[in-house]
Parts: structure tokens; C-alpha cells; sequence
């Protein structure tokens, strides 16, 4: 059984399912003339919304909690857009003797996480990870700070103080944009489950540097799978995409299943979407369409996790049909290639974005366009959104927003040709 994604601590009417439409497939050839020919009496006129910088499709940011509007950067968040220096610290108590070295548990995260996200962003972010090569001692015993899921807001800083103190005079704080700090695995106090990003109503202060944030890592050895890239997606403000049971019982990955890392780090396909990368900076204007509100589109898209070319043109990755002052459907295509590359099914994705949505309560969900049918049993996360994606020959309108994606086929290079339709 996969642990329960670790929601990360913050200071502060559905619609029917759709259906897929399977038409009886003519040759490639002739669909993509077909296409074309509508393509060629396509609006153009944008959405009558007030245009952003990023285009008219750019969701305002709002107050809520790592909102995925993009029409501004959050300054209290370091931007993923050049290289960033993180530190990692090891914590251990007086009531336990380590068992691991801190270069094992370095290696537990490096340099797979760096590695998740130079892929994810095409070779444009690097994250250079600097260990501490010795265990620090904490003042108290691992059970005197009551680790655990939900933990005490004043343990909890007690924590945070202690450790800072330990380590500032060995860490130049100053040097380093992201801070992790590492709980010996074996202390009998640790709990797995208490693995976060913590943010600070007021930073805390070290090296004449603020500390808005840190990364406590409490996992075991070896660690769950792609769970730093998870947390460490919170310090550059990505939300988390899980859906979390008010009861803490039942299903958490309804909103997006395998899609994104920042709905699980067990996901099949953990790459980010398309929406996160042109958030952070990874995709420019040049890659992203925005579709007309009314009419027949027509385009090619890239795999979000494929690599992009050296020196070559910049093809089209997400495709974006605002829906309202807050909301817009994304469509971009899922392939195995790159962080993708264990996914279980490849095709269209569509999702709904919504920027008004907080961290945990649905700024993402993913539509399933096969209703009706789940996909990978024995590996998914959540199989009913395992086949989401449309495959080619479908057709499928996403229900309440009077938009229509057909795939016409696939190119020799991967990309898929999909038409979409608007207003209908």
C-alpha cells in the first residue's frame, strides 16, 4: 500500500461525464486535409477578457494558497527559472544512535530529484543540492517534539528553532535557496508521515538571511518515490493536487490520479503538467495556444515530457481555452517519454484549472474522458483517471463548457494532431 500523500502546512454543481465519441477512422492523410481545411475558417478573436502578459488565456493570480494564476510571480517564492542552490541537513537525537550515514540519505534524493527537474523543465532549472557531511545533534530526544501528521504548531516550531540553532554555525544560510532539513530515519520519535514543506508566519532569521521556509524530511531509508521532487514543487508554489477526505478516509487522487506529481509521488506519469511549467517559467508564449472561444482550431502538440530540441523551433505544448474569469480548460498530450516515461496509457489530456482554488482543494482536476472504464489495476494511483487521455480517432465535449477535442492521428515524431472545437 502507497502512504498517503503528506499535505504540506500553510501559516495561514458537478457536471455529468461525457462521452467519447469513436468515429470510424478514414485514412491519416485524409483527416489531416480534412482538418486543415477547417482549421482555415478558425476565429480568431480572443477571449473578452482582459489580456495578461502571458497572453489572454494567463488566469489572473489570486489570494488563494499557491494559486495557479500566472499573470504575476509571487515574490515570496524563488522562481525555478535558473539555477538555485539547496542545502541538506542532518538531524539526530540524543535518544538514538544513527544507523545511516548522512551521504546514504543524501543519495536517497540526489540526485533523482535534480534530475526530475532539469527533465521537467527542458534543461532550463537546476537544482544543485550541497549536504552537510556529518549529523548535528538536536537538543532533545526525537520523541520530545511529538513528530508526527498534524503536529503541534508550538512542537513543531520548537522544532524548527532547535534545528536552525544547531546548524547556523556550520551553515552559511545566506548561500542557499532551499533548505531541507533531515530527520535521522531511524530515531524512535520520527514519523514518516510527518514529511513537509513548512512555512513561516514570520521568517525565521539566520546569517542575516530571512528563512520563509523549509523542507522537513522525515522519510524513511530508502524514501517513498519522487517525494522531494513533491515537496520541493511547494517551495516554488505549486499547490498540492490531491483531494484530502474530510475524515481522512477514502480515496485521495481523485482530482488528478497519475498526472502530476503534485497530486502523488506514486503517479505513473509524475511529470508536471503543462500549466506548472508555464507557471514557473518553462514554457513561453510561443508553446502555449491560446484557443478562440468560438470556433475550429487546429494544432500539433508536443508531449509535455518530451525533450525539446536543441536550436529548434519551439513547438506548441499546452493549449488553453479560458472559460471564465478564474477558470480555463488545458489540453496537452501525455507520451512515455522523459519523466513520463512509465505511464500506463498516452493520448490528449484535458484538464480544468482554476486559480480562485487553494492548495488541496481541487486548483486541478483532470477530465475523464473514458467514464465508463479504468485502466492499470495492479500500478495506478487511481485507475478511473488512468485512461483519461483521448487516443486517436476519439472524440470527446467536455461536458458544461461547449468545447469539443477531437486526435486526428499521430506524427512520425510523436507529436499529436488534434482540432478543437469552441462555442458549439
Amino acid at each position: 500500500m502507497s502512504r498517503i500523500p503528506q499535505p504540506e502546512v500553510y501559516v495561514e454543481p458537478q457536471q455529468p461525464p461525457g462521452g467519447v465519441e469513436r468515429p470510424r477512422l478514414r485514412s491519416t492523410a485524409a483527416a489531416f486535409t480534412s482538418l486543415m481545411a477547417l482549421a482555415a475558417t478558425s476565429l480568431v478573436a480572443g477571449p473578452t477578457v482582459a489580456a495578461a502578459p502571458e497572453g489572454p488565456c494567463a488566469l489572473p493570480r489570486t489570494p488563494a494558497h499557491h494559486s495557479l494564476g500566472l499573470d504575476t510571480w509571487n515574490a515570496s517564492y524563488p522562481r525555478p527559472d535558473h539555477a538555485l542552490d539547496a542545502v541538506m541537513i542532518f538531524l539526530s537525537f540524543p535518544d538514538s544512535r544513527p544507523l545511516t550515514s548522512p551521504a546514504e540519505l543524501a543519495a536517497d534524493h540526489f540526485p533523482a530529484t535534480s534530475g526530475f527537474y532539469e527533465r521537467a523543465s527542458y534543461g532550463k532549472f537546476r537544482l544543485r543540492a550541497h549536504s552537510e557531511p556529518r549529523w548535528l545533534e538536536m537538543p532533545y530526544a526525537s520523541t520530545a517534539y511529538g513528530i508526527r501528521r498534524d503536529w503541534d504548531p508550538k512542537r513543531r516550531k520548537a522544532y524548527m528553532r532547535d534545528a536552525l540553532s544547531v546548524a547556523d554555525p556550520l551553515v552559511d544560510f545566506s548561500q542557499y535557496d532551499v533548505v531541507y532539513l533531515v530527520a535521522d530515519p531511524d530515531a524512535p520519535g520520527v514519523d514518516s508521515d510527518a514529511t513537509k514543506v513548512v512555512n513561516f508566519d514570520r521568517p525565521l532569521r539566520a546569517d542575516k538571511t530571512d528563512i520563509s521556509r523549509v523542507v522537513t524530511v522525515f522519510e524513511r531509508h530508502p524514501p517513498d518515490r519522487n517525494v522531494l521532487a513533491h515537496e520541493t514543487g511547494h517551495v516554488f508554489d505549486l499547490p498540492d493536487l490531491y483531494h484530502r477526505p474530510v475524515d481522512g478516509k477514502g480515496d485521495w487522487d481523485t482530482y488528478v490520479g497519475d498526472w502530476d506529481v503534485m497530486g502523488s509521488q506514486f503517479g505513473l506519469a509524475p511529470d508536471l503538467f503543462g500549466w506548472h511549467k508555464w507557471k514557473l517559467g518553462w514554457l513561453d508564449r510561443r508553446q502555449v495556444r491560446c484557443v478562440a472561444p468560438s470556433g475550429t482550431s487546429l494544432l500539433t502538440l508536443e508531449p509535455i515530457a518530451a525533450e525539446q530540441a536543441v536550436g529548434g523551433s519551439a513547438g506548441t505544448r499546452l493549449a488553453v481555452v479560458r472559460t471564465g474569469k478564474n477558470t480555463s480548460l488545458a489540453i496537452e498530450a501525455r507520451g512515455a517519454t522523459g519523466n513520463d516515461g512509465h505511464t500506463c496509457t498516452e493520448g490528449v489530456l484535458i484538464y480544468r484549472v482554476r486559480s480562485e482554488a487553494a492548495s488541496g482543494r481541487g486548483p486541478v482536476e483532470v477530465v475523464d474522458t473514458h467514464p465508463r472504464s479504468e485502466a492499470c489495476w495492479e500500478q495506478s494511483v487511481y485507475p478511473p483517471l488512468a485512461d483519461a487521455p483521448l487516443g486517436i480517432g476519439e472524440t470527446f465535449t467536455v461536458p458544461g463548457e461547449r468545447t469539443r477535442v477531437e486526435v486526428a492521428d499521430r506524427t512520425p515524431t510523436g507529436a499529436w494532431t488534434v482540432k478543437i472545437t469552441t462555442g458549439a
